[in-house]
């Protein structure tokens, strides 16, 4: 019995390969070619920014980007914080259960092109009325009866829409490959720039409330000065107003404070409860000095985004096939062999066994127009996914420009900010001196207290500035997925940002 159903499925599958031209049809997918350009700015990079805190971060063109970028700022309760939000956070479970999924269903799309094979029993015990024949040979009315058999079906892909689908189901796996790449880009650079903006907000607390200790130890001098009949009311309250003034920015700094400490206990997994009692602080931060900048040719294969837009695009170039396929003939093949019998012993001997081979020919004649509309659409799709392609590699480029001018105009501004605040802070101690002596109104110092606030923010924030911007060129440049090893999907590479 095994021998006759190995002759016949042996014919089946000589029909089977001698159909399969080879021929696959559909346009093949070519990698789509990035934009043209030698440099990401619109004027050439300096080599390294205007110094500034003493420090002068470098351009180095062609510098890798190690896997955890954010340990380059030299904080270890940074790094905890990324570890721990890698592991916690429910965007990334998320993603890799998408991604697990995408490839689940590529491995499932590619059994599609292979045989199928099933095995079948079946017992029935029965009695036929008197007027009904027997279907039994030995003419019984009451009977039980065993049936086994093995059916295998197969369509052999003459056309190649079944090689497509499985292209298409792979491609859109490697596009939520690098989607799931992304969250973890994202989730890094928003932990990254929370912590560094959590610090600024922690410092800008610090200057305000100096600043109102220091406005209340002038009111109290000038209403000494009142009681004693030295200045005017007028003076007083401008004074005192002053204090009111200081005082009313605090509650809004401990505001976002508190916000972004819930911020940060999101992106890790945690609720606000748990969110740690310890801001980040600037001065624990380290600038890094080294800045990559990646060859523009290489961007393409950095970027998360752009990885998974072309995958999407290589997707929708193998659905096209799908759709030219359907419209075409289709050639199943099939064949089954088993035993029947009324007793177990019997089942396949004493001539019990059977066998069937067939074969079938199916063209679509008439769907309505639906198959040719199908194709229209998926050909509008690849249209669409070039266009959204182009788009993003648009982007990607802007957002490196963005991140490189950024740091350049940081460093500028850094400077200008330290003038500034060292400025502000001798012509307070000026004024205060004058107000001391007599020579000058309180209105001076009151005027050179305000100039010293605000320039103190805005050295605060230049510093905070500096630290984000960096981080978002790490970003803007792929983040170094290609050298990491605790991310699914991510492989060393030879080159950086190399293709497996």
């Amino acid at each position: 019995m095994l021998r006759k159903v190995r002759r016949e499925w042996s014919w089946t599958a000589a029909v089977a390969a001698l159909a399969l031209p080879g021929c696959v049809v559909g346009p093949k997918f070519q990698t789509p070619a990035v934009p043209a350009a030698s440099r990401f700015t619109a004027a050439p990079l300096p080599p390294q920014t205007a110094a500034a805190d003493g420090q002068a971060q470098r351009f180095v063109e062609g510098l890798d980007i190690q896997g955890q970028w954010w340990a380059l700022y030299h904080s270890p309760a940074l790094d905890a914080l990324v570890a721990q939000a890698i592991k916690a956070n429910p965007d990334i479970e998320a993603a890799q259960a998408a991604l697990r999924a995408a490839r689940e269903t590529a491995a499932a799309q590619r059994g599609q092109r292979l045989p199928t094979v099933d095995l079948g029993y079946n017992v029935i015990r029965q009695k036929n009325s008197d007027t009904i024949a027997p279907p039994l040979a030995s003419n019984a009315e009451l009977y039980t009866l065993h049936t086994a058999q093995v059916t295998v079906g197969y369509v052999p892909d003459v056309f190649g829409g079944l090689a497509r689908q499985s292209e298409a189901a792979a491609a859109q796996a490697e596009g939520q490959r690098f989607q799931t790449e992304a969250a973890y880009l994202t989730l890094t650079a928003n932990l990254v720039s929370a912590a560094i903006q959590q610090a600024s907000l922690a410092e800008q607390i610090e200057e305000t409330r100096t600043e109102i200790a220091a406005e209340r130890r002038a009111l109290a001098l000038m209403q000494r000065q009142f009681d004693l009949g030295q200045i005017a009311r007028a003076d007083l309250a401008a004074q005192a107003n002053l204090v009111a003034q200081a005082e009313q920015t605090l509650p809004p700094l401990q505001k976002q404070l508190a916000q972004q400490g819930d911020l940060i206990a999101d992106l890790a997994g945690r609720t606000p409860s748990e969110a740690t009692a310890q801001p980040f602080a600037l001065s624990a931060l380290t600038l890094p000095r080294d800045l990559p900048v990646s060859l523009p040719s290489k961007l393409a294969a950095q970027r998360p985004d752009l990885r998974a837009a072309e995958a999407n695009l290589h997707a929708a170039s193998a659905q096209v096939g799908v759709a030219i396929a359907a419209r075409l003939p289709s050639f199943p093949l099939s064949v089954s062999a088993g035993g029947a019998s009324n007793d177990l012993a019997t089942l396949f001997s004493n001539g019990n066994d059977f066998w069937t081979l067939g074969g079938a020919v199916a063209q679509p004649v008439f769907h309505g127009g639906s198959l040719l509309h199908q194709q229209r659409a998926a050909e509008a799709v690849l249209d669409q996914a070039k266009a959204q392609y182009r788009s993003v590699a648009l982007s990607a480029f802007q957002n490196v420009a963005d991140s490189l001018e950024a740091i350049q105009g940081d460093a500028r501004a850094l400077q200008a900010a330290q003038a500034a605040e060292a400025s502000a802070a001798d012509s307070l101690a000026a004024a205060r001196r004058q107000v001391e002596a007599g020579e000058a109104s309180s209105l001076t110092m009151i005027t050179a207290e305000q100039a010293h606030q605000q320039a103190m923010i805005s050295l605060t924030q230049a510093r905070a500035a500096r630290l984000a911007d960096t981080a978002a060129l790490f970003q803007a440049l792929g983040g170094g997925w290609w050298n990491r090893a605790d991310t699914p999907g991510a492989q060393a590479s030879a080159a950086a940002g190399g293709r497996e």
